[in-house]
């Protein structure tokens, strides 16, 4: 058995039948099916059920999946690491973040670009879950996020750059400020008004933090909305509908004019921020160059 079988026996799987993963692999049907018959035959194991055109992975078929997919992961970063050594600094970084830490990016990407001009940029945004498991299939290779990261994977170690942390403001519309010399104020002042909150069935760190703090100075918000997506929320925050507390860099990337932000006076409560990526696990030449750029070393131009 190759590579080559491999990748066949992969499509066919990911596919669920011949004639799609044919297809898919840019070749004919027959020569497909001769393929997994010799695997089968040089394994001696059936590796899917046959329904109709329908195939179904058998238990070894799962365990050869499983495998299969460690192996050509090793091999093609194998070819990578190889490449490099030769070529340099180049290719496609992708990279995910959660949207309250877009802004951490952009300037890392220019101090990097300038180093590296030859590398360019994917760049991916969503929740903990969507990222957690876009890395662990390797699709992207760092995550800039708000910590704890709640990803699905119990399993997965990461490792974690801690970035500066990141201090709780109150935004709220800019018609409910009287003062409009007023920029900070109290926690307590909260409980007068209709509350927004960042929160997700399955991400709920930042909402739960925010709550506590609440708590701690003696009032429950009137939460009126719980919403997935922080652009929602300042669009409902600048329509006047209410208020919400944010990380003070969400509001670099959200500069909305009829949305005032104030500091919070007696609640010095942060919001903790990393970079991450899998432990233990090969990391491209040229994302280790971007981990050194948010250590805010100075990497030597290739």
């Amino acid at each position: 058995m190759d590579i080559r079988q491999l990748r066949y026996f992969l499509a066919i799987a990911r596919e669920g039948q011949i004639t799609r993963a044919a297809k898919a692999l840019n070749m004919e049907q027959p020569p497909l099916s001769r393929q997994l018959k010799l695997m089968e035959q040089e394994l001696n194991v059936t590796l899917f059920d046959r329904n109709g055109n329908k195939l179904s992975l058998t238990h070894a078929g799962e365990l050869l999946q499983r495998k299969a997919e460690s192996l050509l992961q090793q091999f093609n970063e194998t070819i990578q690491e190889v490449k490099e050594l030769e070529e340099g600094m180049s290719g496609m970084l992708a990279i995910g973040s959660v949207v309250s830490c877009i802004s951490l990016i952009p300037p890392r990407i220019e101090r990097f670009r300038q180093l590296n001009p030859r590398v360019t940029f994917k760049i991916l945004e969503g929740d903990h879950y969507l990222l957690g498991y876009h890395l662990e299939k390797r699709q992207i290779e760092l995550v800039v996020a708000r910590l704890p990261f709640e990803s699905a994977s119990e399993s997965q170690p990461y490792s974690v750059l801690p970035l500066p942390s990141d201090p709780f403001v109150t935004v709220l519309p800019s018609s409910w400020c009287t003062d409009p010399g007023k920029d900070s104020m109290d926690m307590l002042e909260l409980a007068n008004y209709p509350f927004l909150t960042l929160k997700t069935d399955k991400t709920t760190g930042l909402h739960e933090k925010v709550m506590n703090e609440c708590r701690r100075h003696g009032f429950e918000p009137t939460v009126i909305c719980e919403c997935s997506s922080v652009a929602i929320i300042m669009a409902l925050v600048e329509a006047g509908i209410g208020a919400t507390v944010f990380p003070k860099s969400v509001m670099a990337s959200f500069p909305l004019p009829n949305v005032k932000v104030l500091t919070i006076r007696d609640a010095a409560f942060q919001s903790d921020v990393g970079l991450l990526w899998l432990k233990d696990r090969y990391l491209s030449k040229t994302a280790q160059r971007f981990i050194d750029i948010f250590s805010d070393n100075q990497p030597q131009e290739d």
